[in-house]
């Protein structure tokens, strides 16, 4: 049975919140956690910016759910200190931590003052910082100069297991790309067509028995608000995030996303996100996902009203899709 998760959202919501949500999504039935990693959120309205792996080590305690991350493994990181941080997660929480890794955003990764690369630039550092990961995992020494540097490293605390690396993956291009080396892939809700071409390149290049994962752009509002409660919820926190990825991954601050997403109209808004007050049609979404072969939803309610939608959902949506 696939696993429907939430997923926390770093960028909109203060630490100490978004760790008493995850526990109120665990208490509601949610059955897993997935969090994303910022430094800047995407607008000054999101408005938060906490350290996610710190974050991590306190959630996975409290909540004791699978949880794993969406980061970029270079930039303002370097794939060793990743390496460390994933394998004392997976010490303190055996076979429950899981990584996914994308190419970034200069949102995130321009603070250390380094010129941003290129698209294929980065995308040769991912790859070798992953390599780097699992050799590091091995317990090798590990020196490599090519796109990213190291120089002997080794880790000492080391798990039983490694964590599977995941590929965060926008396009079709990519997702067939990871299919040649990601233990997973990991995409968000959009268009079916695309989500499934996405799906299938992946699996085309990685076969049928690596998951896949499904980021669930959402907004809900109460019934009696109606859906354009609900999309106001949408068009306040998330407009900046209909850019087209490309694009995005070049804007260095949150100004610059506000200024080129000031013409984002609140009709625009379903281009990207589910948007209805009826959990009905939300459990029938997300039931047409599962019908894809997705092994895991993570459900990203993009308003403020976390609490509600935990509670509804956890009320509702969750026992139909278990049906």
């Amino acid at each position: 049975m696939a696993l429907i998760g939430y997923h926390a959202s770093h960028e909109q919501f203060a630490p100490d919140h978004l760790l008493r949500l995850a526990v109120l999504a665990r208490d509601a039935g949610f059955g897993a956690l997935s969090a994303s990693d910022h430094f800047h959120p995407w607008s000054e309205a999101q408005g938060q910016s906490g350290h996610a792996w710190t974050w991590l080590g306190a959630v996975m305690a409290q909540a004791a759910l699978p949880t794993g991350v969406v980061t970029c493994p270079f930039g303002r990181y370097h794939p060793a200190v990743i390496a460390q941080a994933a394998a004392t997660l997976c010490v303190l929480f055996p076979e429950r931590f899981w990584l996914a890794v994308g190419s970034g955003e200069a949102l995130n990764e321009h603070i250390t003052g380094r010129a941003w690369p290129s698209k294929p630039r980065r995308n040769a550092m991912l790859r070798e910082s992953v390599e780097i990961m699992r050799a590091l995992w091995r317990g090798e020494e590990v020196s490599h100069r090519g796109a990213v540097t190291v120089e002997r490293a080794r880790l000492y605390s080391l798990p039983a297991s490694p964590p599977p690396v995941f590929c965060a993956a926008l396009t079709e291009a990519t997702a067939r790309w990871a299919g040649g080396w990601a233990d997973g892939l990991v995409t968000v809700s959009g268009e079916r067509a695309a989500m499934r071409a996405r799906i299938e390149a992946f699996r085309d290049a990685a076969g049928s028995a690596r998951p896949v994962y499904v980021q669930v752009k959402l907004a809900y509002a109460d019934p009696q608000a109606g859906d354009e409660a609900a999309r106001a919820l949408a068009h306040a926190q998330w407009r900046t995030n209909l850019l087209d990825s490309a694009d995005a991954a070049e804007l260095a601050m949150p100004a610059d996303f506000e200024a080129r997403a000031a013409g984002v109209t609140l009709a625009d808004m379903d281009r990207a996100v589910r948007i209805s007050s009826d959990l009905g049609r939300h459990a029938a979404w997300l039931a047409e996902d599962l019908r894809m072969g997705v092994d895991a939803l993570f459900l990203h309610n993009v308003g403020v009203n976390q609490q509600a939608f935990i509670e509804a959902f956890g009320g509702t949506v969750l026992g139909q899709l278990a049906q």
